[in-house]
């Protein structure tokens, strides 16, 4: 896991200089109705954050815990476009340094422990349970997805 903190103490650097510098008008800016802007972006990314601590925590003691989110549902219920952005800003950051110290009191021995991120309304399906191990590493490739979209260099 120290890769996957090093990658992400490493997003969090990058990402608080790169939004801290861009205008409210760029950070709210939309590429047509139905984008999201960065601050819609960045506040996925704050969802995502949650969702994927919880996995962590909650995958430590119960096997396939069934944790999921519904991201369009989630951004449009917090408003992120309207979210004051120093504070949405920290807020990202804030959670991203938590998610580095769950992973680093993750014992060995649970890296492999298996957690179920399917659908909420089809049965569960094998490709559904996924390891910790899968789940810290995906996150940063979700991560990464969505700063280029954003048009950060990583």
């Amino acid at each position: 896991m120290n890769e996957i903190i090093n990658q992400l103490n490493n997003r969090i650097s990058l990402v608080n200089s790169y939004i801290s510098a861009l205008s409210e008008e760029a950070l709210q800016a939309k590429l047509n109705d139905n984008s999201w802007s960065k601050k819609e972006i960045l506040g996925h990314l704050i969802d995502s954050a949650q969702s994927n601590i919880r996995r962590m925590v909650v995958g430590q003691y119960q096997e396939n815990a069934h944790i999921i989110y519904h991201q369009n549902e989630w951004v449009k219920a917090a408003d992120y476009q309207s979210y004051n952005s120093k504070d949405l800003l920290d807020f990202w950051v804030l959670l991203n340094k938590h998610f580095c110290q769950v992973l680093k009191n993750l014992p060995l021995e649970n890296y492999q422990t298996t957690t179920n991120w399917g659908s909420a309304t089809t049965p569960m399906l094998e490709q559904d349970l996924v390891t910790l191990e899968f789940v810290a590493n995906d996150y940063i490739r979700h991560l990464d997805h969505h700063l280029k979209q954003m048009g950060m260099t990583i």
